[in-house]
């Protein structure tokens, strides 16, 4: 172990005691939720946190559905240098007159949750304060796959990153980032305009590569897609140099120059990030598009494993006990979670349930091993479809019915977003294993539609119950 070995355990266990100083009083639930481009997390905490206050109907809540919760509230947030999530406001563009989605997450933001319920158990109704709190942070997917770097040396991620590059279908989309970088010398003088560009060419070849076409997943570093605050700074101005993987560039030089900055980036936004807020999880879930990678094929469907693979590889799990509690929790509960599902028939929901489960089927397998609960779902936080029946030249076809967003586009029809429309979405294979080999048989149009109505003050969801259940439902005995 090395001292940075040693510094950072210390930096977790004073976390971790910090926490457990300000939970004392009140037990206290730190919820992650992340995913990755267009996954719906802003979407899914916004209906959470709404469905819980509006007391909506929740069978699968076991707490909920017994009548033990008395009330929820929001209270708030513990952490003052932590954004507040903004439910107000995005609850106000789903329910509003517009009906539209919010923006997705762009950093790191947090709400607390307070729940008053009845205990269940003789002991717990004794001696347990009958609360709960719930710290939902929400974060982007992108960044935790930053998490890796603090173990790479950037001419390991240099050549890891050109290799993967140089792969279909991302040879095509690196041509332009691929022949300037074949202009470079790493060991010429340090250029900042040369850096500049490379870091410009780079990082449009990973938008490019997160495209909903292509729909690839694995596309560190993180902040380069996402910039917020470091928008146009030297921290963002690297770029990998083809580099063997054990180069010690030179002083002075283009390779000291992009080396120096990765490493800034790692200190300055990867590892703060890790400490302040990645390592106090105690409960994860982990959203998913998985319908947009089975449409771009069998080549982004891979890198979704891996990229999920990844995700799981960064987090502290295991059981919790009394000296994790004070030292440094881990997280004893993960949930992948397929999101959109109401752009598919109920047919489909357990059918894209065992593709995701197949997906994270070996991490899931690692997880169990040390003592964390791992489990999958096909979820719609907010279900924007309801289903119908449309008979086609004397059959009856499955659709789903809702608004189409204005845009949006079916063969030759295109939507104004105020008309109603009955679509026939396909179905998935039955087979999960085909499905993650050969993707959809045919690419999909899946159409975006408006935001419903709610219904008696709450939207309806697709298995929104069985998620919480999972997640919390175990601290409410």
């Amino acid at each position: 172990m090395t001292i940075s070995d040693v510094f950072d355990q210390g930096r977790i266990a004073a976390g971790g005691l910090a926490d457990f100083a300000r939970g004392f009083g009140t037990p206290t639930v730190r919820l992650g939720v992340t995913g990755l481009a267009r996954s719906g997390k802003t979407v899914f905490i916004t209906a959470l946190v709404h469905a819980l206050l509006q007391g909506a109907r929740m069978p699968a809540f076991t707490a909920h559905a017994q009548g033990r919760i008395a009330r929820v509230y929001l209270e708030p947030q513990p952490d003052d240098h932590v954004p507040r999530f903004a439910y107000e406001a995005h609850l106000a563009a789903i329910g509003g007159p517009e009906r539209r989605w919010p923006e997705g997450t762009r950093g790191i933001s947090q709400l607390r949750l307070t729940f008053d319920y009845e205990p269940r158990g003789l002991i717990a109704r004794s001696f347990g304060s009958g609360r709960l709190h719930l710290d939902i942070v929400d974060y982007p997917g992108e960044w935790v796959l930053d998490l890796p770097l603090m173990n790479q040396s950037y001419a390991q991620w240099s050549n890891a990153t050109i290799a993967a590059s140089r792969n279909p279908p991302r040879a095509v989309l690196a041509a332009a980032w691929h022949a300037h970088l074949s202009s470079l010398d790493a060991n010429a003088p340090a250029d900042e305009a040369q850096a500049v560009a490379a870091a410009e060419l780079f990082t449009a070849y990973l938008a490019r590569c997160r495209q909903s076409d292509v729909s690839l997943s694995t596309l560190p570093p993180g902040r380069f897609l996402m910039p917020g605050e470091y928008a146009g700074s030297p921290l963002l101005s690297f770029a990998p140099l083809d580099v063997a993987p054990d180069a010690q560039p030179q002083r002075g030089t283009l390779a000291s120059l992009m080396e120096r900055r990765y490493h800034s980036y790692v200190t300055t936004i990867v590892r703060p990030f890790f400490f302040n807020h990645f390592a106090r999880l105690d409960r994860q879930i982990v959203l998913a598009d998985v319908l947009s990678a089975l449409n771009a094929g069998p080549t982004a469907v891979q890198d979704l494993r891996s990229a999920l693979e990844g995700v799981l590889a960064c987090y502290r799990q295991g059981a919790n006990g009394i000296v994790s509690a004070l030292f440094g929790r881990r997280i004893d509960r993960i949930l992948f979670a397929a999101t959109k599902a109401d752009l598919l028939h109920h047919v489909s929901h357990d059918r894209l349930e065992a593709i995701l489960k197949l997906l994270v089927q070996d991490a899931s397998a690692r997880a169990a091993f040390s003592g964390a609960a791992v489990g999958s779902a096909a979820v719609a936080a907010i279900r924007a479809t309801r289903e119908a029946t449309v008979k086609h030249k004397g059959e009856d076809l499955p659709c789903i019915a809702g608004t189409p967003e204005a845009g949006a586009t079916i063969g030759k029809q295109r939507f104004d977003g105020t008309a109603e429309a009955a679509i026939f979405p396909g179905d998935l294979p039955e087979n999960a294993a085909e499905a993650l080999e050969h993707g959809l048989e045919a690419q999909v149009e899946f159409v975006n539609f408006r935001p419903p109505l709610a219904v008696n003050g709450a939207f309806p969801h697709i298995r929104l119950d069985r998620a919480l259940e999972f997640l919390i439902g175990d601290r409410f005995a």
